[in-house]
């Protein structure tokens, strides 16, 4: 049985291979959640809240549909209309809950098991700079899809002024077992053109533990935010080609 809640404590590598190219890396602390044990873990953590202000604190606000809909019910309702069916299994969430009330996760990952805890479908929910949230659904038409997941989407979704909403994203997704990795390849009709990877090692979700990221400061998602505006800022001085924001996909989900 995958262990959740748990933290994956590591490191995210962007790489852009196009001019003007750039190469950054940043601390980074994930939090695997179920879905179904976020009441309890409220209230056995001194330091995690659920839908509520806290050190570190999760909201449904957050993610899936941002209007605080309960989540479980929510990712229940958008597999059962494309017909998946993960026979009421769990479904944990990869992502960085509110630190100090701040959150900016670029990627969130809901993966969604059957009563064996193989995968039936896996939910990249990227979120860009401008408060904007699409989702990529991947899935084998209901048959299980064994670790690592390897799967591919055609980008819909305006992420990057400096790249167009066109070419196919990669998706690697390891287990989740003491080490994991989530890598994501952006490809283009020249080839790649941009990767990031996010590793990390398993360590318990205690509240010893929850005390170290907080003496991290700053939080995992300001830092991701920050590298991302200084890249960008570089990349517009070295002349990086701008593309304006288009109006986002109608559909949140594809």
């Amino acid at each position: 049985m995958i262990e959740a809640p748990a933290l994956y404590v590591g490191a995210v590598t962007h790489r852009r291979t196009v001019a003007p190219t750039y190469h950054f890396r940043y601390r980074y602390a994930a939090f695997l959640l179920d879905l179904d044990d976020l009441p309890a873990l409220d209230r056995r953590s001194r330091l995690f809240a659920y839908n509520r202000r806290g050190l570190i604190s999760l909201y449904d606000q957050d993610y899936g549909p941002q209007d605080g809909t309960p989540l479980r019910p929510w990712i229940d309702g958008v597999l059962r209309e494309r017909g998946l069916d993960t026979a009421d299994g769990r479904v944990l969430l990869l992502t960085v809950p509110r630190v100090l009330n701040h959150a900016f996760n670029p990627l969130s990952v809901w993966f969604c098991l059957d009563r064996d805890e193989q995968p039936r479908a896996v939910l990249c929910e990227v979120h860009n700079t401008f408060g904007e949230t699409y989702g990529y659904l991947l899935h084998q038409d209901g048959a299980p899809m064994a670790f690592p997941i390897r799967s591919r989407a055609t980008k819909v979704f305006h992420v990057s002024p400096f790249f167009p909403v066109d070419g196919e994203y990669r998706f690697l997704l390891s287990a989740l077992t003491e080490s994991l990795t989530v890598a994501i390849g952006y490809d283009g009709a020249e080839g790649q053109r941009l990767s990031a990877v996010q590793t990390g090692e398993r360590r318990p979700l205690t509240d010893g533990q929850l005390w170290r990221i907080l003496g991290r400061l700053p939080p995992p998602g300001i830092r991701a935010l920050a590298g991302i505006h200084w890249e960008a800022l570089k990349i517009y001085l070295r002349g990086g080609q701008f593309h304006s924001r288009p109006q986002p996909p109608e559909e949140r989900i594809g």
